[in-house]
């Protein structure tokens, strides 16, 4: 498959683009700095984009299968929302049907009608980030739009680690083991990524992933 990947530098970005390369795709990796990409000797193609801009997504989209995003919040506000509504106005100007979103954990219900974002343990400085994961999640849940989206919450620690191969998959809650730990590492989580995007299970909806 041709895929994008958006958000291609960062530490999540960067392990998403080497399982495609592994898994055999062709790889086109974005960034607002396209001098930054690691272009792996060639084998990846490199586009410079802001994600917040629908013209400049339509423009490097283009002739792609499907789309991945590893954007995360920057230093203004409203840029995951905004950055929802550039890809979905952008894939779908470009004709690409298919996007998976990497998303947050706060979002995820630690019991009916409470987000772990709520809970008293949750660390302050991790709200902006996770405010701004559930608002974007709302848009594309809101979206009139022809792209088939997947928006995939990670267990409540997301870390570069092992790459396993295994994850369990659930729905809007959030996922822990036998002793209330919830997490997954960057590896296992591009893992369910790239399974997601070449074998879509979840279109339209969230849904979350954990060791």
């Amino acid at each position: 498959m041709k895929l994008i990947v958006f958000g291609a530098t960062g530490l999540l970005g960067t392990r998403i683009v080497d399982e495609a390369l592994a898994r055999g795709h062709d790889v086109t990796a974005v960034a607002r700095d396209a001098t930054r990409v690691d272009t792996h000797g060639g084998r990846v193609g490199t586009a410079g984009a802001d994600v917040t801009d629908a013209e400049a997504v339509a423009k490097a989209a283009a002739g792609h299968d499907a789309a991945l995003s590893a954007v995360g919040q920057h230093e203004t506000p409203d840029m995951l929302t905004d950055a929802a509504r550039g890809l979905l106005d952008g894939l779908a100007r470009a004709g690409v049907g298919r996007l998976v979103v990497a998303g947050g954990a706060g979002s995820l219900e630690v019991a009916p009608g409470m987000r772990l974002l709520d809970t008293p343990d949750f660390h302050d400085e991790w709200k902006p980030e996770a405010l701004a994961q559930a608002a974007a999640l709302e848009v594309y849940r809101a979206a009139d739009t022809p792209v088939q989206w997947s928006y995939v919450s990670p267990g409540a620690l997301l870390a570069p680690g092992e790459r396993t191969g295994t994850y369990r998959v659930g729905g809007d809650e959030l996922l822990t083991d036998d002793e209330g730990r919830s997490g997954i590492s960057m590896e296992d989580f591009a893992i369910a990524m790239l399974d997601e995007a070449t074998d879509p299970q979840h279109p339209r909806t969230r849904f979350t992933v954990a060791r």
